[in-house]
């Protein structure tokens, strides 16, 4: 009987070996040791810009996380003491970052400052009213806490934005490179081509790594933000019936949550 004899599979096995060994010429650590001046400058950005941009995402979420878990205790808690200086009180011993306390705040202490001039019969109460000069103290409240909630904001729109274009250039300039060294090598095999070209085509990756978060948590907040807004906007027209008038005005319809 005849003996079968297994195929022969050496030359696959040699140009899967040859492959197998072109893509792992595609490391990070290489491509680093790689870098040139134009390099290491877009490496180092986008380093910068990650480390930047995740810094701000954990800040605003712990920020926006705080601020919308104290915002009822705050706001019920005013609207429910029966003594004005007794909410001031607690107002005032809420938290520094705490924003709703700050606007009521601010409406007390214009309150108080119309009375002060209108007593001493400053000119402060003949150009603006009461209600005039409360309406100015809360626009003014808002605009600060809204302004404070954009921190970081702008940083997180520029890495979304641009990460992804640095990343490319890096790629760009790396095949660029890469392409000259395998022609002055004449070297032009798969095991040449693709170790140098997939080592610069890591920096667009990075770039989107870089960018993806960014851009989730710039959409993410600005949403949170705005929910926010409106709740400002809410409690300060509260804010302003009660202390102009005495009277906290019943049947505003609230912001839903």
């Amino acid at each position: 009987m005849f003996q079968q004899t297994p195929p022969s599979d050496a030359a696959p096995a040699l140009g899967g070996n040859a492959n197998a060994m072109a893509m792992q010429q595609m490391g990070f650590s290489d491509l680093i040791h790689n870098f040139d001046f134009l390099g290491w400058i877009v490496f180092v950005v986008l380093v910068a810009m990650s480390f930047s941009s995740w810094y701000f995402i954990i800040a605003n979420a712990v920020r926006n996380s705080l601020v919308r878990g104290r915002a009822d205790g705050v706001i019920n808690g005013f609207w429910s003491n029966n003594s004005t200086q007794d909410a001031i009180r607690e107002l005032e011993a809420q938290p520094k970052g705490e924003p709703f306390s700050k606007i009521a705040l601010d409406a007390a202490s214009a309150v108080a400052h119309h009375q002060q001039a209108s007593s001493s019969g400053g000119r402060l109460a003949e150009s603006l009213s009461r209600s005039e000069f409360i309406d100015r103290a809360l626009r003014q409240a808002v605009a600060r806490e809204s302004l404070r909630l954009e921190g970081g904001m702008t940083l997180l729109a520029t890495v979304g934005s641009s990460a992804p274009f640095i990343g490319l250039l890096g790629t760009v300039w790396g095949i660029y490179h890469a392409l000259i060294r395998i022609a002055a090598s004449g070297n032009a095999s798969m095991e040449a081509v693709a170790g140098p070209v997939g080592e610069a085509l890591i920096m667009t990756a990075f770039g989107l790594f870089t960018a993806i978060p960014a851009v989730l948590a710039y959409n993410f907040f600005t949403r949170s933000n705005r929910l926010t807004y409106a709740r400002f906007d809410e409690f300060a027209h509260d804010l302003h019936d009660f202390f102009a008038t005495g009277a906290r005005v019943e049947g505003v319809a609230q912001t839903q949550k």
